[in-house]
C-alpha cells in the first residue's frame, strides 16, 4: 500500500518537473488530464527548486563577476531552467492584449506562432526588469536573507493554480487550459496552497537559523526617526514581514491582474497563466527589493 502511494505521488511530481522545468526528471509520462490535474499540487515545489538553483548561480557568479554581467548570466540560467515556457505566454499574451482588437481578434493573435512587435517589447523590457532586480540582489551581497529570494518562484506558481481553478477558460473547450478542465472543483488546489504556505514557513524558517548562526550585531533598521528619538527594529522582523506581504501582495497583483486579462478575453488561456506567472515573479522580487531598501539591507 505505501509503494502504491509512494508511485502515485511520484508520477505528478515528475509531471510537474517536467512540464513546467528543464530538470532531468527521467521518468516516462503520459500528460493525460487527471494527471495534469493532480500534477498542479507540486506547482509551488517545482517552484521552489528553480528559484533555489537560480540564487546559487546568483550567488556564485556573484563572487566571481561584477554585478551586472553575473546578473545576465543568472537571468540565462533561470530562462534555460523554465525552457522559456511562460516567456512564451508573455509574449503572446502581450501581442493579443496590446492589439486591441476584439476578443475574438485577440485570441487569434496569440494562438499564432509568430511573435509581433508588442511581443519583442514586453519581453526585453520584463527580462531587463528581471535583470536589474538580480543585479541590485548580487550589488547588496547579503545571502543571509537569500532564502527568501525564492518566495516569488513559489507563489507565482502557487497563483496558475488559483488562476486556472478561478477563473473560466476562454477558449471553452479549446487549447491547453481545456486540460485542467475541473480543477475548481477538486482538491488539489487546497495542496497546492497548503504546500505553498509549507515552503514559505522552512524559507522563513531557515532564514531565521541562518541570522541566528551569524549573529548580527546591529539591527536591521538604523535612523528611522520618530520625533527625537531614534528607533531601531530587530535583523528578524524583515523575514518576517517579508513572508506575510509576499503572498498578499501576489494573491492582490494577481488577481487584479487575472481579473483584467479575464474582462477583455471572456476567461483566460494558457499564454495568460504563463504571461502572469512572468509578471508576478518580476512584481514580487520588486516587493522584495523595497523591502530591502525600507530596511536598508
Amino acid at each position: 500500500m505505501s509503494d502504491r502511494k509512494h508511485d502515485g505521488r511520484k508520477q505528478p511530481a515528475a509531471a510537474a518537473f517536467q512540464f513546467l522545468s528543464r530538470f532531468p526528471v527521467k521518468m516516462q509520462i503520459d500528460f493525460v488530464p487527471p494527471l495534469l490535474r493532480e500534477s498542479v499540487v507540486y506547482y509551488p515545489l517545482v517552484g521552489a527548486v528553480i528559484g533555489l538553483a537560480v540564487w546559487l548561480g546568483a550567488a556564485v557568479s556573484g563572487v566571481l563577476l561584477p554585478s551586472f554581467p553575473a546578473a545576465v548570466l543568472t537571468l540565462t540560467l533561470w530562462v534555460w531552467l523554465t525552457g522559456g515556457l511562460h516567456l512564451d505566454g508573455w509574449m503572446d499574451t502581450a501581442d493579443g492584449l496590446l492589439s486591441y482588437r476584439s476578443r475574438e481578434r485577440m485570441l487569434e493573435i496569440m494562438k499564432d506562432s509568430r511573435v509581433g512587435a508588442m511581443g519583442v517589447i514586453a519581453c526585453v523590457l520584463l527580462l531587463m526588469m528581471k535583470a536589474a532586480l538580480i543585479a541590485d540582489f548580487i550589488a547588496r551581497a547579503n545571502w543571509m536573507y537569500g532564502a527568501l529570494l525564492i518566495l516569488p518562484m513559489i507563489w507565482s506558481r502557487w497563483f496558475m493554480v488559483y488562476a486556472i481553478s478561478a477563473w473560466p477558460n476562454a477558449r471553452g473547450d479549446d487549447g491547453l487550459a481545456v486540460l485542467f478542465k475541473g480543477l475548481g472543483e477538486r482538491r488539489e488546489v487546497q495542496r497546492a496552497r497548503s504546500n505553498a504556505i509549507g515552503l514559505t514557513v522552512l524559507v522563513g524558517v531557515i532564514t531565521l537559523a541562518v541570522g541566528m548562526l551569524f549573529q548580527p550585531e546591529m539591527s536591521v533598521v538604523e535612523g528611522l526617526h520618530i520625533g527625537n528619538s531614534l528607533m531601531t527594529l530587530p535583523w528578524w522582523l524583515y523575514p518576517v514581514i517579508a513572508v506575510i506581504v509576499v503572498p498578499l501582495a501576489c494573491y492582490v497583483i494577481g488577481k487584479w491582474i487575472a481579473g483584467r486579462i479575464s474582462e477583455r478575453l471572456g476567461g483566460l488561456t494558457g499564454d495568460t497563466y504563463g504571461a502572469m506567472n512572468e509578471l508576478l515573479e518580476a512584481a514580487l522580487l520588486t516587493v522584495l527589493s523595497i523591502l530591502q531598501g525600507f530596511f536598508w539591507i
